[in-house]
């Protein structure tokens, strides 16, 4: 006897909230620059490359205490909005570079944490891929 046939749950619209029109007078936003990701973020991004190096050689040198817990929280907060952001913009944006120091064991520590922190079960997020193919 065949399968009966699944369907996958109708997944709600994403709302985004409308922009708000400019002021009048009020300077406009400038074009990115042209060239590749190190143009892009000019000085937030030169200094998070800069600290990414600081704690990397903090961790070299078995310094775990190099940020303190609330600096690694906004961090990694501000980090998973900025990822988060480019992903629903469409931006084809991995999450770790192709040539990457971090271990699979150090993203599974990191993914469990975010779970965890959000209060969300490994059930949960494989029910979100499944619906939005993520």
């Amino acid at each position: 006897m065949p399968k009966a046939a699944t369907t996958k749950p109708a997944r709600p619209a994403a709302r985004r909230p409308a922009k708000a029109p400019a002021a009048k007078g009020a300077p406009r936003a400038k074009p990115r620059p042209a060239g590749g990701p190190s143009s892009e973020g000019g000085a937030a991004s030169a200094d998070a490359q800069r600290l990414a190096a600081e704690i990397e050689q903090g961790l070299a040198r078995g310094r775990t205490d190099v940020l303190a817990p609330e600096a690694l929280q906004a961090l990694m907060a501000a980090a998973v909005k900025a990822y988060a952001a480019r992903v629903e913009a469409g931006e084809g944006v991995a999450a770790l570079g192709a040539r990457t120091s971090v271990t699979p064991t150090e993203v599974m520590i990191a993914a469990s944490g975010l779970l965890r922190a959000a209060n969300l079960a490994v059930f949960e997020l494989g029910m979100w891929q499944s619906w939005t193919g993520r």
